[in-house]
């Protein structure tokens, strides 16, 4: 008898564990598989590697961009150049995984860089 309700415990214990590593996130993947997805899908720019991926991104007006930290390190989103700062957009330090967003309005180019990083780490964003 106490076999059976230890193989029971077993079986639910693993059944459980199975289906809750089966759930899926916001974007209908699972979290392990979303993880390791290193390309930026459509209006993201992904900053690993110390830089920014893509550097340079053209979009329309009245897009969002959103900016991922895939580094382990801090990082910031900082519109303007380095040095030269126009406060159009500041994400402030951005730790390991965390996200900015910003909504392009106008038609133009901006530029950005990272503040902690600005002598390698600069980017564009062009709207049509």
């Amino acid at each position: 008898m106490k076999n059976k309700i230890f193989f029971l415990s077993l079986v639910t214990l693993l059944l459980f564990a199975g289906i809750a590593g089966c759930s899926k996130n916001d974007y209908g993947t699972n979290s392990y598989t979303n993880s390791m997805v290193n390309t930026p899908g459509a209006n993201e720019v992904f900053i690993q590697n110390i830089a920014f991926n893509p550097q340079s991104i053209t979009v329309t007006a009245g897009t969002t961009i959103k900016w991922t930290n895939k580094d382990n390190v801090a990082h910031t989103v900082s519109s303007g150049t380095p040095g030269s700062p126009n406060g159009i957009f500041e994400s402030g330090n951005m730790n390991a995984s965390a996200t900015f967003s910003f909504m392009f309005n106008t038609k133009g180019t901006f530029p950005y860089y990272c503040k902690l990083h600005q002598d390698t780490m600069t980017g564009t964003v062009v709207v049509q």
